[in-house]
């Protein structure tokens, strides 16, 4: 049975985890050490009133964080709420899901990708070129379930990182990166057919990846490969505190 976007809302929390979560009235409150948006945000557990979100955005400021909100399919009154609030839309996102029964059908290329647990060095260098540091390779060392680093090849030299993870049944990749001087060569689809070759050794029946929606080639390459986009979230952030 295909998940439900609750299902993989929750795959996204139990593979890209925050340093903590803390129940607050009708919030999850997540605290992110440095992680980024995604371990750093609120989103809507139960019932809100108008009075509750000035509450929720001084509790992330008691955890040192800027007050952001996750809007989700479904936060419509939410959304427009924090409109109201002066809190500005940022960072929308796109989330694809495919069988993974799809992506293990070709054999790849020989040395092209490898699995690996824990990330090897050029891994972690690959990463640090695109802005991806210690606070999220923090999140990764995090994860509870099955997860591995995926290494990219191409003419014999080290030239892509992603990173996937296992929850209930849902492989999701994260923070998956091409060098700039090997992109459009195909490496992004090879890694993921590994990813799924990997994913489905553990136990996966289903990949997820989330993907911003003004990101091009990243969202061309997951149409390309069947995948199907099944839902979407955004943040919004009050005017001012922009910075990831």
């Amino acid at each position: 049975m295909r998940p439900d976007l609750p299902a993989l809302y929750a795959a996204v929390d139990g593979t890209w985890p925050a340093a903590r979560i803390v129940e607050a009235g009708p919030w999850l409150l997540r605290e992110g050490g440095g992680g980024g948006k995604r371990v750093s945000c609120a989103s809507a557990a139960g019932a809100w009133t108008a009075d509750d979100i000035p509450a929720a955005a001084k509790a992330m400021q008691l955890l040192g964080q800027d007050p952001l909100f996750m809007i989700r399919v479904g936060d419509d009154a939410l959304d427009a709420a924090l409109q109201d609030e002066g809190f500005d839309v940022i960072d929308p996102v796109n989330l694809w899901l495919i069988p993974v029964e799809r992506l293990t059908d070709l054999k790849i290329p020989r040395l092209t990708t490898f699995a690996c647990w824990e990330p090897l060095a050029i891994l972690r260098e690959i990463w640090a070129e695109a802005g991806i540091g210690e606070a999220r390779l923090r999140v990764m060392a995090r994860t509870t379930g099955p997860r591995t680093a995926i290494m990219g090849r191409l003419s014999d030299r080290p030239a892509g990182a992603g990173f996937c993870a296992v929850y209930n049944g849902i492989a999701m990749v994260h923070a998956l990166e091409i060098r700039a001087e090997h992109r459009g060569q195909g490496l992004g689809k090879w890694m993921m057919r590994h990813a799924a070759q990997w994913a489905e050794a553990e136990g996966a029946a289903w990949m997820a990846v989330l993907c911003l929606k003004d990101n091009g080639p990243a969202n061309g390459l997951y149409a390309s490969l069947g995948f199907e986009c099944v839902g979407q979230y955004h943040y919004r952030i009050r005017q001012g505190n922009r910075d990831d």
